[in-house]
């Protein structure tokens, strides 16, 4: 079953046709990071392309994007530590429409805090691939190479949220680093120099804000079907449950991987229709502050959830004390409604072209199928996107043990046949 907006049908040939003429416009590269010490880049060539993200070059009809399906799922532990399997999958529990949960306990005393600048990369959906190679190999209907996976492109869903909220985005740039390898593409986020000083510079306020939407899930999320929330308990952030799915957007096959924060505890609901997103958010007070949050919160929260097609994010609306004073479901299908009487607001078809055309931008660029060797491709608001190629580079994502497993896999299969 196709996901579109409204009833528009796919002018994906068209929409490749446009690239060539108005999205993809020759200019010399300006990458706008450093080569940090350590790195070969090697020198584009003096004019190459850039990938324009200008709005109005998207407004075409929605492009086909088929109805994710969950090809399995994953879980880390307390420790970090990886699971092929739904340990750490949790239930929801609806709270009161006013529950006045108390988003600051246990913030000083019960909150273990995962290490995020450790970067992991796609570290873990690797290690799903590996436990799960036959049952990818088995879906896929052609395969280019002995260790071919069946899809175009393997990232996180986070990486995918930033590429369809980019051409909206007025303030944070990102870096993605794209490794080609066995025809498939591996994209992995690069953290930019704005973001690592952000992350350094948080102040205490900010983290405990922070830490305010991971204990609202406290309060509404069960550890099995037939117990309650106990928010008396330690809030751990390396604990996760999360779902894989496959699907294609037009002509690019995905598959991806993102967190969960739980289930519906109707068991007879599948995946990934059972799963909720749950969020906070400032009580809305004001016409400027409800348009706001149509302009920016539901950006986010549509993007994120429409990408693996989880149905409705539950919102605890908090007031500045961060307690939750109210509680309201907002159902994906139904945000685009949301925002149509909102001025000049952002449009999901805007957003799905430009990852499409990001997709193809990505295959028309990276030629070289080596693991060694990455492009990084590189956008700051108002500019278009660029891309800068490393060779042995501190930029090289994929680990030699996924490497060496995939090559000596595939060298068993072929002497098996």
């Amino acid at each position: 079953m196709d996901q579109r907006h409204h009833n528009h049908q796919s002018v994906h040939k068209r929409g490749r046709d446009n690239i060539g003429r108005s999205q993809l416009e020759f200019k010399r590269s300006r990458p706008n990071h450093q080569c940090q010490a350590g790195t070969t880049p090697v020198p584009s060539p003096p004019t190459s392309q850039a990938l324009s993200t200008r709005r109005q070059l998207y407004e075409r009809d929605f492009p086909v994007y088929k109805q994710p399906v969950e090809v399995g799922s994953f879980s880390l532990d307390s420790a970090r530590r990886f699971f092929n399997d739904s340990r750490q999958l949790r239930y929801y529990v609806e709270p009161d429409r006013c529950p006045n949960f108390d988003l600051r306990d246990g913030y000083k005393d019960r909150f273990v805090k995962r290490d995020d600048g450790v970067k992991e990369k796609l570290d873990h959906i690797l290690r799903w691939i590996l436990a799960n190679r036959s049952k990818l190999q088995s879906r896929a209907t052609t395969a280019s190479s002995p260790y071919a996976l069946g899809v175009n492109f393997v990232t996180w869903r986070g990486h995918l949220t930033k590429l369809l909220t980019t051409p909206y985005e007025t303030r944070e740039g990102w870096l993605l680093a794209v490794t080609r390898f066995g025809g498939t593409f591996y994209i992995s986020e690069v953290e930019t120099e704005a973001a690592h000083k952000e992350r350094e510079n948080r102040t205490e306020k900010h983290e405990e804000m922070m830490y305010w939407g991971y204990k609202f899930e406290q309060y509404a999320c069960a550890d099995n079907i037939h117990s309650f929330p106990d928010p008396g308990g330690v809030v751990n952030t390396n604990e996760a449950f999360c779902t894989v799915v496959q699907t294609r957007l037009a002509d690019h096959r995905l598959l991806f991987s993102g967190e969960v924060d739980c289930r519906d505890k109707d068991p007879k609901a599948p995946s990934p229709a059972c799963y909720i997103e749950l969020k906070t958010s400032a009580e809305i007070c004001t016409p400027k502050q409800r348009s706001n949050f149509h302009r920016f919160k539901l950006l986010k929260w549509w993007a994120q959830s429409f990408l693996p097609g989880v149905p409705r994010v539950v919102a605890g609306f908090r007031d500045h004390e961060g307690v939750v004073v109210g509680v309201e479901t907002f159902h994906i299908s139904k945000i685009s409604h949301l925002i149509k009487n909102e001025y000049n607001c952002w449009k999901p078809t805007v957003c799905m072209n430009f990852c499409c055309d990001f997709l193809s931008f990505v295959k028309s660029v990276v030629r070289e199928d080596d693991p060694s060797v990455v492009y990084l491709f590189s956008w700051e608001p108002q500019r278009d996107v660029t891309y800068s190629i490393h060779r042995d580079s501190q930029y090289s994502f994929l680990p030699h043990w996924y490497i060496e497993e995939m090559t000596s896999g595939s060298r068993k299969d072929s002497q098996h046949r």
